[in-house]
């Protein structure tokens, strides 16, 4: 075998358009506490899908159910177009990166490699080769004979991945691997796992609870909350054009600012929200079947509050604190008009906490949701401005 066929996902299906996994109203309950509640969701052969959500949200019950760690109490899981409900893990193809490191202190990182190999039998010479291929994949072909008290961190991660590797899955699933790592550290895993996936091409599905993982390693994220399936799509997508009040909380550092008020106005793409604390915010937004008088949030991102000169803005503020980051500035305002305190990115005018500055609310850029927390369709396409 050579070294560009380990790089390929292994396919066992016996339809080569089957969608790696398919989770069908999948449920979990564990006695009386409900984890998961009917989840549908579809992931695609080859992408690096991620699952995120706040802690207790279910993403690791999900990916240990992929596993076969846990047992759904309803529902349908299959991979690769095979129902693998009844199915053991070992016998499901999938290879779990976890947490915690678990290498084997006694052994080296070559036997900790080498030790799920000689499980399987598998013959000298093609784990020999399978192992040499995971470090240097992995750039840790000078770490084979040391211990793992002689390892970082970050050299442990590699290792715990490269056994992964070396078992040729059909897939890789990973319970938040990076967690214990530094940050300058997760920063640099972060850029590895990408370069991974792209050079393994095999589906890779990952939970995080970080929001900047999720944005710079995902095809594809699948923002989870108490259970449920709030929304799926690609990074920029759920950013810029989150579904639901809590998709556009979660994601996003600062997160979004949310303003209560009422529609005042309602036009075929566009609605005037007045806002609890006074003063008035157009959007550029499908009011759908909402009308005037409608209880709704206002929301827009940190970095698309517009700071103008002068007295010409909108609305004014006084800047209660100053986060100097550098490229960009924090200013955290107390704006009481707007019922609460809002924050600005910055990256254009310096100021200093007690200043009062002016700003506006580009209706292209505001959200609007309804009193369930559900976004109002957009007119236009997503911003240009990166997310963060």
């Amino acid at each position: 075998m050579t070294q560009t066929q380990l790089s390929k996902p292994r396919n066992d299906a016996a339809d080569p358009a089957a969608l790696a996994i398919q989770l069908r109203r999948i449920g979990k309950s564990f006695g009386k506490t409900r984890v998961l509640d009917g989840i549908d969701l579809e992931v695609q052969r080859g992408e690096f899908c991620v699952f995120v959500g706040p802690s207790g949200c279910g993403k690791s019950t999900l990916l240990r159910l992929i596993a076969g760690l846990e047992s759904a109490t309803e529902g349908e899981l299959l991979i690769d177009g095979q129902r693998m409900n009844d199915v053991a893990p070992s016998k499901r193809g999938l290879a779990m990166v976890f947490q915690s490191y678990a290498l084997y202190p006694h052994m080296t990182v070559y036997q900790n490699l080498a030790f799920g190999l000689s499980l399987g039998r598998t013959e000298h010479a093609e784990a020999e080769r399978r192992i040499k291929e995971a470090a240097r994949m992995l750039q840790i072909e000078a770490l084979l004979d040391r211990l793992p008290k002689h390892l970082s961190g970050g050299q442990r991660q590699r290792v715990a991945i490269g056994r992964a590797i070396t078992r040729q899955p059909r897939m890789y699933l990973f319970d938040e691997p990076l967690s214990n790592l530094d940050a300058s550290l997760r920063v640099s895993m972060r850029v590895e796992l990408a370069r991974l996936h792209k050079e393994l091409q095999t589906t890779m599905v990952y939970v995080t609870h970080d929001q900047v993982e999720a944005m710079t390693l995902a095809d594809r994220i699948v923002v989870l909350n108490v259970g449920h399936v709030e929304q799926v799509g690609t990074p920029l997508d759920v950013y810029h054009r989150p579904r639901t009040l809590f998709a556009a909380g979660f994601l996003g550092s600062p997160k979004m600012n949310f303003l209560g008020g009422k529609l005042a106005e309602v036009g075929e793409h566009r609605v005037v929200v007045s806002l609890d604390g006074g003063g008035r915010a157009a959007a550029h937004v499908e009011p759908g079947g909402l009308a005037a008088g409608d209880a709704v949030t206002l929301g827009i991102r940190p970095e698309h509050v517009r700071v103008v000169g002068g007295d010409h803005g909108a609305f004014s503020a006084t800047v209660q604190l100053v986060e100097d980051l550098g490229d960009h500035a924090l200013l955290h305002l107390d704006r009481r008009q707007l019922d609460g305190r809002l924050v600005i990115k910055s990256v254009e005018r310096r100021v200093t906490a007690g200043e009062v500055i002016h700003f506006e609310l580009p209706p292209e850029d505001c959200q609007v949701f309804d009193r369930r927390g559900i976004a109002l369709a957009r007119r236009e396409a997503p911003p240009s401005t990166p997310a963060p």
